[in-house]
């Protein structure tokens, strides 16, 4: 793996495979088994805690105020200061080598702006309301993860080592990251899930994948060109080595009734006539033999088969007949109706249901939950496509809830914590029904390769084990879909694919998501929470 000057590389992956770990190899934070790491410039590493930025956890003493948090990012352009002023004192032929090379980084660093870059940063990161006097420990989680990239970002090093930058940011703060990366004239390496993100700052992704990098040109787009082309590649070779497999076959089973000694004896020279027949016989017999060698190696190395794309699965045309999925821990439930058919035209599209004579799928009147949902009225109707946004604490995830519980359908919900028994298999944890074919619709997901599926559920990542709460739903027929933030720990490659899911899904559909490009997407209405109230 090779980053050069000025770029900008974007770290894609699954969840755990490693994105992380090899942004701390480079920060110099881990120490590598094998191999060779060389960072040619000064590195400043956005962790994914303020303690793992500001080296808290190599030892240090622990800071207490946000001031000292930003005099522990700035500390080393004030001691290349106090240095040069202790130079300048007393400049001889002995120490300008040192004094010029000092100046020289020092000025690569702007280290003459750090104080204004540090009040910029505040603003852009939507900090401006934070005391320097505030005590760390009473800043929220989101207000820790922007004061510690404002810290980087104010340090001003030649390399930036971001994991995850994106995180704990609205809009505005979004844009002005963006801005500031694009601006910076040295190197950025980020770890990130942000689709937008990627397409405006990365000019090349690095994807980590099995244990190994893989670098793609041309930024994201060119990224998901090649993962494009990547497939149909494999889908071409799949069909090349099912036709293959299907010819072998056919000449072996044939090749013996095409070319057998079945000629008319007619000069009654019947040594000869047994002769020649031995030796079609022995032709046919090396004929079959190779056959069934080349099919032989054909099926000890065979091509993968492609996953199947991501498909939601259900319309209000029956009851779902699936094998059912044991247990609720990914989110699952059935209405009170869902042991008979909906009303409702068989066969009907979302369009043709989405009409004013539409069923109703749910409709909430005068529901109160505590303090933190009032819903006057709210009535989605088959066929319905919301987006339900709004800032955080606003009661969105209690409304999918209260949503899920009034339902008179087949509901398929993916909460935003997902928990399964941590002592059944991947396997067991997905559903019910032969094992057989419990594994092959698991693997045709995609989701999971065959070796993981013999794994404890509590061993799972927090990514992996929204892939299988992902894979249940994809498992069942559904009416009513209520997503909360579906794309959450999923690579990009995967939140792609979701997406495209998601569109061509013909049941209801209620999504809550911060995802940029899902949102912007989004093909359907709209309704905003604040404070627990939709406006």
């Amino acid at each position: 793996m090779s980053v050069g000057p000025g770029e900008r590389a974007g770290v894609v992956g699954d969840n755990g495979s490693g994105k992380s770990t090899l942004l701390r190899l480079l920060a110099g934070a881990e120490t590598p088994d094998d191999g060779e790491i060389t960072v040619s410039h000064d590195a400043g590493y956005l962790g994914q805690t303020l303690g793992q930025t500001l080296g808290q956890e190599l030892g240090r003493e622990p800071l207490q105020t946000v001031q000292e948090a930003i005099d522990a990012a700035l500390a080393g352009l004030r001691a290349m200061e106090r240095r040069m002023r202790e130079l300048e004192s007393s400049l001889t032929d002995d120490v300008m080598d040192e004094y010029g090379e000092l100046l020289t980084a020092y000025e690569a660093r702007d280290g003459w702006h750090a104080d204004t870059r540090v009040d910029r940063a505040f603003h852009g990161l939507g900090l401006a309301h934070v005391g320097r006097d505030r005590v760390l420990s009473s800043l929220s989680g989101g207000e820790q993860a922007r004061l510690g990239l404002a810290c980087v970002l104010a340090a001003s090093p030649q390399v930036l080592l971001l994991d995850e930058p994106t995180n704990h940011l609205d809009a505005s703060a979004l844009a002005w990251l963006e801005d500031r990366l694009r601006e910076h004239r040295g190197t950025v390496v980020a770890v990130s899930h942000d689709r937008i993100f990627l397409d405006r700052v990365a000019t090349a992704v690095f994807e980590v994948e099995r244990g190994a990098v893989t670098r793609f040109g041309g930024g994201y787009t060119g990224f998901l060109a090649a993962k494009a082309a990547a497939r149909a590649r494999w889908e071409q070779s799949y069909a090349a080595w099912r036709e293959e497999v299907r010819q072998v076959r056919e000449h072996a089973a044939t090749t013996a009734h095409r070319v057998a000694a079945g000629r008319v004896m007619r000069d009654n020279n019947k040594m000869a006539y047994d002769r020649n027949a031995g030796r079609v016989q022995s032709s046919i017999a090396s004929r079959v033999r190779n056959a069934h060698e080349r099919l032989r190696r054909l099926e000890a190395d065979p091509v993968p088969r492609p996953p199947d794309p991501l498909r939601f699965r259900g319309t209000f045309d029956g009851p779902a007949t699936p094998p059912v999925p044991s247990g609720a821990a990914a989110g699952e439930r059935e209405g009170p109706t869902a042991a008979t058919a909906p009303s409702g035209p068989a066969g009907a599209t979302a369009g043709e249901r989405g009409g004013a004579a539409a069923r109703v799928v749910v409709e909430l009147r005068d529901v109160r939950v505590g303090d933190r949902l009032r819903v006057d009225v709210l009535t989605i109707r088959a066929g319905d496509r919301l987006l339900v946004s709004g800032a955080n604490g606003a009661g969105k995830s209690t409304l999918l809830r209260t949503i899920a519980e009034h339902a008179g359908c087949r509901v398929g919900f993916l909460p935003q914590d997902v928990a399964f028994d941590p002592d059944q298999s991947v396997l067991d944890a997905y559903g019910a029904g032969y094992p057989d074919e419990r594994r092959d619709a698991l693997l045709a997901t995609g989701l999971f390769r065959p070796h993981t599926l013999d794994q404890k559920a509590g061993a799972l990542s927090v990514g992996q084990q929204r892939r299988l709460a992902l894979a249940r739903l994809l498992g069942r027929e559904h009416d009513l879909l209520l997503l909360d933030e579906p794309t959450n720990h999923l690579s990009p490659v995967l939140a792609e694919e979701l997406e495209q899911a998601l569109d061509a899904y013909d049941g209801t559909l209620v999504v809550v998501s911060h995802d940029r490009a899902l949102t912007r997407r989004f093909r359907g209405d709209e309704i905003v929470l604040m404070g627990g109230t939709i406006c």
